[in-house]
Formats: structure tokens, sequence, C-alpha cells
């Protein structure tokens, strides 16, 4: 039985100190969060500090892109806080390079944690959300899922299908109910103690100011959805 039957669930995949952890404290203010990622130490750190200021969060240790592991994270979820109100895909992996520095092992990898992730992901928030006709789903992506650079060799395929993934999703889930977006983050996530030379504050992209956004997509009136969005820093070229 859920622990919680007063909070809505949200689920943070691949949570670290930038815009995952964003993401999980904007919305334990008013979900019980479950907060995933393939290490233990930082998650662990997080869900404390959530439940100290009188949030509930539950931290879990999953690769994404393993199912074995994705399947067995979510049975925890849903036994320990319910079946999924929001699934926020945040897992992204590189390398950046071109053909020549990629090997095909890490091609492989990035596509794994990038589009089969998200996947699998989807697979096990979907069932529970067309049985009760709600639901949200919101992917970070990047611009290398709009026109991948020279050394996008691998996260640019990736992206692409991911965000492929998504415009799927949105086109076969909207009439049944389920929001489905895809944010291009376009810039540099300012993380804590990142040093960037040539690059000030105001240059990067604020982790709690995006996590704004996902708030705001994720509770949108259904006659008003967004689909993809964008978002970047105002000095930012494009």
């Amino acid at each position: 039985m859920a622990e919680t039957e007063a909070r809505p669930v949200a689920v943070v995949i691949g949570v670290g100190p930038g815009l995952g952890a964003s993401l999980a404290r904007r919305f334990a203010r008013q979900y019980a969060v479950a907060i995933v990622a393939r290490g233990t130490d930082f998650p662990r750190k997080l869900a404390g500090e959530i439940r100290h200021n009188g949030g509930e969060a539950l931290e879990v240790q999953a690769d994404a892109g393993d199912r074995a592991q994705v399947v067995a994270a979510f049975k925890l979820i849903r036994e320990r806080l319910g079946e999924v109100d929001v699934l926020l895909y945040n897992a992204g992996a590189g390398p950046f390079g071109s053909l020549g520095e990629v090997s095909p092992e890490q091609f492989e990898n990035c596509l794994r944690i990038n589009a089969l992730g998200a996947f699998l992901c989807v697979k096990e928030c979907v069932p529970s959300m067309v049985a009760r006709g709600r639901g949200v789903i919101l992917f970070t992506g990047a611009t290398a899922g709009v026109k991948a650079g020279a050394r996008s060799v691998a996260f640019g395929p990736a992206s692409f299908a991911k965000r492929g993934l998504a415009q799927s999703l949105a086109r076969d889930l909207g009439p049944r109910g389920i929001h489905v977006a895809w944010i291009n983050i376009d810039g540099v996530i300012d993380l804590p103690n990142r040093s960037i030379p040539n690059m000030k504050k105001e240059d990067l992209l604020n982790p709690d100011a995006i996590a704004e956004t996902y708030w705001h997509l994720a509770h949108q009136d259904r006659s008003a959805w967004t689909v993809e969005t964008e978002l970047r820093p105002f000095k930012e070229k494009f």
C-alpha cells in the first residue's frame, strides 16, 4: 500500500546537483517525489533535505538504460508512493566528439541512456495514466535534437530519437488525457562550483528557473498544451 494518498507522485529520472535536483525540489513542494539516479550519495542527501523541509521523497538507484533496473525501480515507487502522475525524464549521456573520436560502444550507450531509457520509463508509467485519463510526461532535450553539430555524432542521433519519441507520444497519448512535451535546453546549465572560462553567471541557465518552466508545463490547461519549447539565456545566440 502506498505510504501517501494525499499527494500526487512525480518521478525525476536522472538526478544530479543541477537541473535534476532543482526539478525534485520544485515538485516536492506539492508532490511525493521519487529521485532516480545511477549513483547513491547525492540522491540520498537530496531526499533527506526534502524530507527535512517537510516533503516526501524516495531515493531510488537505477540505470535508466537497463530494463530490469527500470522495472524494479518503478515497482518500488508504486509500492512506496503510488502510481505516477508526472514523469520527468532528465537522464542524458554523451559523449561529444567527431566520428573518429567516438567508439561504437560510446555511441550505443548514448542511445541507450537518452532514447531507450526514456522509452522504458514511459512504458512503466503510461498504463496507469491511460486508465485514469490524466498524466504528464516531460523530456529534457537539447539543441542537438534540432540541429546536430560536428561533435554531436553520438549525442545528436540520440537526442533526435528522444525528440521523436516525445512527438509520437504526444500525438498518441494527448487525446487520452496525457500531456507530453519536449524541452530544448539551449545553453549551458549553471552547476554548483562550475566555472567556465569567459562565461559569467548571466551567461548560464539557472536550473531553478528551468524547473519553474517544467512546473508550468505540468499544470497547463489541456486546452492549450505546449508540445515543444526552448529555453536559453537571454544572451545565447540562436
